[in-house]
């Protein structure tokens, strides 16, 4: 007997990350079908509060990703409308998707971090912020939009494709070399890690959505005590946010050092996405987990 009966899926969206966000919301809604829900489909507009009202949901299954969606204000509509919904409530949200802070919590409890600082746009080309190899990215943005690598050689102008185009603060942070692993988490607990290998580049946005462009290593080819490490990290980078339901960090690892990037509160749903793929690694089918974040669903308030 599910919990909730009638349930909508939000997805979509104006963000950046919008067509993502409609294929997790499809697999999603399937998903919620395949263990007997009734689910209503919401490619989410300005008017998404007025849409919620009126059709009255027992529940949401937020399958919003990028701003807006998972960064608190999507989760700020729900808890006024008080409909239970999926994923971290309000604080931890923003707090995730806000790279500077989230790292500062991520120190305070040992999580090895790469140097940052953040740069104001019309700074950027001045001087450089720090010696190369480093990385410039948005500190609010999710999938890796935007984020671009600047090595020795390299070109770095702003007359170039990158951030600074749309926002007048970027963060720049040392670049790791080395393997780039991720480890999602369930409830509270770890569930393994994948090592990503892509065919070219690093892993960006079109390394994590389109098939063919990177390997997934799974389980990844470490020591136990390296795994432990990993997944220890992972969980308590869950806990210092408050993440509820899932979540999902990065970690690159040099040599034996390992530095976290980023936790993900609403990891990609899509059929190349990471956190699916792990689940079904445990052993649990897609249907089984969708049920499993919708049965977790509340408001904070």
């Amino acid at each position: 007997m599910n919990k909730f009966k009638h349930v909508c899926v939000l997805k979509g969206g104006w963000s950046s990350e919008r067509e993502v966000s409609l294929v997790s919301g499809d697999a999603i809604a399937k998903g919620l079908r395949d263990a007997g829900y009734e689910v209503t489909e919401i490619d989410v507009q300005p008017d998404i509060y007025e849409v919620l009202k009126k059709l009255s949901p027992q529940a949401v299954f937020n399958g919003l990703h990028g701003t807006w969606g998972e960064d608190g204000c999507a989760q700020g509509v729900l808890e006024t409308l008080k409909i239970p919904y999926t994923h971290s409530g309000v604080k931890s949200s923003a707090l995730a998707m806000d790279k500077i802070l989230s790292k500062k919590l991520f120190q305070s409890i040992g999580i090895p971090c790469a140097p940052d600082m953040v740069v104001k746009t019309n700074d950027l080309f001045s001087k450089e912020p720090m010696p190369r190899p480093f990385v410039v990215k948005p500190y609010n943005d999710g999938s890796s939009v935007g984020v671009v690598i600047v090595t020795d050689g390299d070109e770095f102008n702003q007359d170039m494709d990158g951030p600074w185009h749309d926002t007048e603060n970027l963060m720049v942070e040392k670049y790791i070399p080395g393997r780039e692993l991720t480890v999602s988490v369930l409830g509270d607990k770890a569930l393994c890690v994948t090592e990503l290998k892509p065919k070219a580049g690093f892993y960006d946005y079109k390394a994590k959505y389109q098939d063919g462009m990177t390997d997934h290593i799974l389980p990844a080819d470490l020591t136990p005590s390296q795994e432990e490490n990993l997944k220890d990290m992972a969980e308590k980078a869950h806990e210092i946010l408050g993440c509820r339901g899932v979540s999902r960090s990065d970690f690159r690892m040099d040599g034996e050092d390992i530095y976290i990037l980023e936790t993900n509160t609403q990891p990609g749903m899509t059929p190349l996405s990471l956190l699916p793929e792990q689940v079904l690694h445990m052993g649990i089918s897609f249907s089984e987990l969708v049920h499993r974040m919708m049965e977790d669903a509340s408001c904070e308030r």
